[in-house]
């Protein structure tokens, strides 16, 4: 594909982005908003001493005296320079807060993403190929126990399980990787299983589906023809066009990844991005809060996009369409 089509696939999926990146700020205000309660009577607690005039000055500080529209604009305005807010309990810039804990989420939801993406491409080329044999159904049924499996079970049942057979191993907590590389992965493979493992089974399905599909096509009963190994009609003419799908189901599975970290990190004591917003929900830290749910959906919006991208790169038709 030349670098023309990618240049057009790139700038039209970066003007969608843009309106995307718009609906997303939006409802980030808002949800937090919709939660029912006064967030400055929580935020005060049920202090008998607390009197109007202080409850008037916190809502006057965070701008909740203002109309509705009026906050937004002030915030998106604030945003778009860099400017998330600033935590209410602590008093300190909102990314100060989120940046030390989205390396922790990175990495958990990275490693997982890859670990589940390595192994569901020839686990879904292995079910298709032997389909109807015992591998096929061997596969699929574990692939429904996976699917059935929710991320936060499974990891509590790892964490008992490997502090029965290993007492001693640290498994709870975080390490950054610069600092001690095989303590970060001693703390993070438990982690990493627990979320990979759902997305595993989702994505070997899809690919197999995909692979089924596309191994009945006349180019594939060409290519066997003319003498082909199967090993090279399946990995070379088959598998390229048979990844479109999976890419797919790829992108969308980074947003149920970060869903899932939420629950995990809990289960794990990671000090995440997941963990940091179920605080700040709970303390109803305006700020922090939508600053968290804007960066988290945007990156979710961000990696689709490049999905999009990788489209038009996979299949150049894509970026003529």
């Amino acid at each position: 594909m030349g670098h023309t089509g990618v240049l057009n696939a790139l700038t039209r999926r970066l003007g969608e982005l843009s309106v995307v990146a718009f609906g997303v700020s939006v409802l980030s205000f808002l949800m937090i908003r919709l939660i029912p309660g006064d967030a400055v009577q929580i935020m005060l607690g049920a202090n008998a001493e607390v009197t109007p005039a202080q409850i008037a000055a916190l809502r006057a500080k965070l701008g909740l005296d203002q109309p509705m529209v009026l906050q937004y604009g002030d915030w998106a305005w604030r945003a778009l320079h860099g400017d998330l807010g600033t935590s209410v309990w602590t008093g300190r810039p909102v990314l100060e807060e989120i940046l030390p804990r989205v390396g922790v989420t990175a990495e958990l939801t990275l490693l997982s993403l890859a670990v589940a993406a390595v192994l569901a491409v020839p686990l879904g080329c292995l079910m298709a190929t032997a389909r109807r044999r015992s591998a096929d159904y061997t596969i699929r049924l574990l692939s429904i126990v996976g699917l059935t499996l929710p991320s936060f079970w499974l990891g509590t049942m790892l964490l008992y399980g490997v502090a029965a057979l290993a007492p001693d191993a640290q498994l709870l907590g975080w390490v950054p990787f610069g600092e001690d590389p095989l303590g970060n992965l001693q703390r993070i493979i438990l982690p990493v299983i627990a979320l990979a493992l759902p997305v595993l089974a989702s994505l070997s399905r899809v690919m197999r589906a995909s692979m089924v599909e596309v191994m009945r096509q006349d180019y594939i009963r060409t290519a066997r023809s003319k003498g082909l190994s199967e090993g090279s009609v399946v990995g070379v003419h088959a598998l390229r066009n048979a990844v479109l799908p999976f890419m797919t189901s790829f992108g969308i599975m980074a947003g149920y990844l970060f869903g899932g970290s939420v629950v995990v990190e809990q289960v794990f004591a990671l000090p995440g991005l997941g963990r940091l917003m179920l605080g700040a929900i709970a303390e109803r830290n305006y700020p922090l809060v939508q600053a968290s749910i804007l960066l988290a959906t945007l990156s979710f919006v961000v990696i689709n996009a490049l999905v999009d991208v990788l489209y038009a790169v996979v299949d150049p038709r894509i970026s003529r369409a």
